[in-house]
């Protein structure tokens, strides 16, 4: 007997994904395998087993993946201070790439021809899923059910579900729900009263982040240690890249520091607003510029700068595994061998502030920035360096 092709979905286990299911074991003759990359979202096993097995599933495939996703994706592109239009720390953007490399491996796993996903039709998240599939599976089928099925609202869904006994979150009768993405490093709110930008983002949206207002009335301090200009340890205490993150995610949180309302150019033309919030994330970012400075020249750090809006660019456009980025990305990590100290912050209701920088790095030199007389800077050579300066602002 002939064995059914197969599909591999990835799977969330909540309403859409779950339609999905069911919808390709409608429309296609194949297997469905279910694949869930734990990249630290809020993750419910029982429920993703239970809700695939409804549906028939045999082949429930939950991988843990949060150390991998920091240590060479997050920890990367952080060292790159990549920040998409000026505020955006690129925190869905940045999981895809893996959760599709994956996917793709699964694929090969278990022999499967095609691989589907379940993001929209107007989304960023379909080109950076069916990038990362064409750059590490480009002969197989990727099946995006939004832009072919006639499921054209979230009615439509609503009764697909109750139709094939689907369940139906209690939040998700009748409106359209929040968009939320999450994963160890942000999470991203979308749709509803978000749509419109004049409306406030309510309080009651906001998951990892308490206000500013509602802070504590006590600043928190924390030192970050740095080796090879990725984070090391906390407080002097090494741990797991994941648990590293987790833990700053914690601190920074509670005190109110990661927060992002924004309007965003979408890689596909139409422009969303979101907020976002990004604790751990805004810690480590001021962490790593504190550090790069009294760790790094000039030139290095000018031309990092200058090559971040177009590294970031790519990561939010999903070309995470472009020679483009690999190429950048070199640039980013020429010197990071250089980055080594630690930098202690102070948290007080939503603000950072740097309290000090310690590093063995030769590149800030006491002695030069002194303003007491010395030996080690010649000022004499500082007329000459003006006079060229002025000629070439005729140039």
């Amino acid at each position: 007997m002939k064995s059914k092709k197969k599909i591999v979905l990835a799977y969330s286990g909540g309403l859409d994904t779950s339609i999905i299911l069911k919808w390709l074991q409608e429309n296609y003759d194949a297997e469905v395998i279910c694949y869930t990359a734990d990249v630290g979202q809020k993750i419910d096993r029982k429920k993703i087993i239970r809700n695939a097995k409804k549906l028939g599933v045999k082949n429930i495939i939950i991988e843990n993946l949060k150390d991998i996703f920091v240590k060479d994706y997050v920890f990367p592109m952080l060292r790159g201070h990549a920040i998409y239009e000026g505020v955006y720390l690129l925190g869905t953007s940045i999981a895809r790439p893996l959760i599709a490399k994956r996917q793709i491996a699964t694929a090969r796993k278990f022999g499967a021809y095609a691989v589907s996903h379940g993001s929209t039709g107007k989304g960023n998240d379909q080109v950076r899923f069916e990038l990362g599939y064409h750059y590490f599976g480009p002969k197989v089928k990727i099946i995006a059910p939004w832009r072919i099925w006639k499921l054209n609202s979230r009615t439509d869904l609503i009764k697909y579900a109750k139709k094939n006994n689907i369940p139906i979150p209690t939040d998700k009768k009748g409106a359209p729900p929040f968009s939320i993405d999450d994963n160890l490093y942000h999470t991203s709110t979308e749709g509803k009263v978000l749509e419109n930008p004049k409306n406030a983002a309510p309080e009651f949206l906001f998951q990892r982040t308490v206000s500013p207002e509602k802070a504590p009335n006590k600043a928190s301090f924390i030192t970050l240690g740095f080796k090879n200009g990725d984070l090391l340890t906390i407080n002097g205490k090494k741990l797991s890249p994941g648990n590293l993150l987790d833990k700053l995610n914690i601190v920074a949180g509670k005190n109110g520091i990661g927060r992002v309302d924004l309007v965003e150019n979408r890689f596909i033309g139409i422009k969303s607003r979101g907020v976002y919030e990004t604790p751990g994330g805004t810690l480590l970012m001021s962490a790593h510029r504190a550090i790069e400075s009294v760790t790094l020249d000039k030139e290095t750090m000018h031309k990092k700068d200058e090559i971040m809006p177009k590294y970031a660019e790519l990561i939010y456009n999903g070309y995470w595994y472009s020679k483009a980025r690999f190429k950048l990305q070199k640039i980013v990590d020429l010197k990071k061998n250089k980055v080594n100290g630690s930098v202690k912050l102070k948290l007080y209701k939503g603000n950072i502030t740097i309290i000090s920088r310690q590093t063995e790095s030769g590149a800030y030199s006491m002695k030069k920035v002194s303003f007491e007389e010395n030996k080690t800077f010649n000022k004499s050579n500082v007329e000459r360096f003006i006079n060229f300066h002025k000629k070439k602002l005729h140039l």
